[in-house]
């Protein structure tokens, strides 16, 4: 199991979570939950998905968990809502939260990270109350709708064949499709599913804003990246800048596709009887 780095809050937000948020947005309006829910983020990062649900859900109550203890402190300090809103450094497999104690349980970007995304998934469902509440998730399509990553590893493959065949997240990760993420949910127990695309752009002002955030060590292409010599780094930066389709005015236009599922919880749910491992992406 691949350990991913997830140690700080401020190259995170640049690297991923700026584009995590717009995604955030679009799927709290998919799932369109009435206000006064109770809700629970796990993975929740530095708060994007927390801010969205406590900006335009008006929730009840939310708790966000996450187990990298940096990731936890950015998000405490950037969400609003009060004495509503709380979180703590908590592990996705092990959620410290009672038996249909929620509304609403939902995680973004997360599940692929996990060893057992089924565990993952049934301790979403152990968190939400049985008849009628609500697991919801989305997941990058790594394979084919993230284009800058695409676009990464695809310029590791001409300068490092062997490192993508074993690093890139579109072949690590083939949980982000959506009949994937639909079987998972109703393996779960959960009725009612249905898997939606959010596509959002990703708009780097140049090359430097694009290759940048790489060199901070967050996550698993930037993490890749610190591993290499000056040289190889300096090889793969000329090979992505060629890469990536540039505008007249310097700018890098892309997309972004996330995968979102959401299912509902009639009884109880199914009980996984599987080994949780420890996770490989820091909750």
């Amino acid at each position: 199991m691949r350990t991913d780095p997830w140690e700080s809050g401020p190259a995170y937000e640049r690297y991923m979570g700026r584009w995590s948020r717009l995604v955030a947005a679009r799927f709290t309006e998919w799932l369109a939950p009435p206000e006064g829910l109770s809700w629970l983020d796990v993975g929740c990062g530095t708060g994007a998905l927390s801010t969205a649900v406590a900006e335009g859900c008006r929730p009840r109550t939310l708790l966000g968990v996450d187990r990298s203890e940096p990731f936890v402190r950015a998000a405490t300090l950037t969400v609003g809502g009060g004495a509503r809103t709380a979180f703590a450094v908590a592990d996705a497999m092990a959620l410290p939260v009672r038996d249909a104690s929620c509304d609403v349980a939902v995680s973004g970007l997360t599940l692929n990270f996990l060893p057992e995304p089924a565990a993952g998934a049934a301790e979403l469902v152990r968190a939400v109350r049985p008849g009628g509440g609500t697991v919801a998730a989305y997941v990058w399509d790594y394979g084919d709708g993230m284009a800058f990553l695409r676009h990464f590893w695809d310029a590791v493959a001409t300068v490092d064949p062997a490192a993508a065949v074993a690093l890139d997240e579109g072949r690590r990760f083939a949980l982000c499709r959506p009949e994937r993420l639909h079987s998972l949910w109703t393996e779960a127990g959960l009725t009612a599913v249905t898997t939606a695309p959010i596509d959002v752009r990703t708009v780097f002002a140049d090359f430097a804003d694009l290759w940048d955030p790489f060199l901070a060590g967050q996550g698993p292409a930037p993490g890749y990246v610190a591993s290499l010599t000056p040289g190889d780094r300096d090889r793969l930066r000329t090979a992505y800048a060629e890469s990536v389709p540039h505008e007249p005015d310097g700018s890098i236009d892309l997309t972004a596709r996330a995968w979102a599922v959401r299912g509902v919880r009639r009884t109880s749910p199914a009980r996984w009887t599987g080994q949780a491992g420890r996770s490989g992406r820091a909750w």
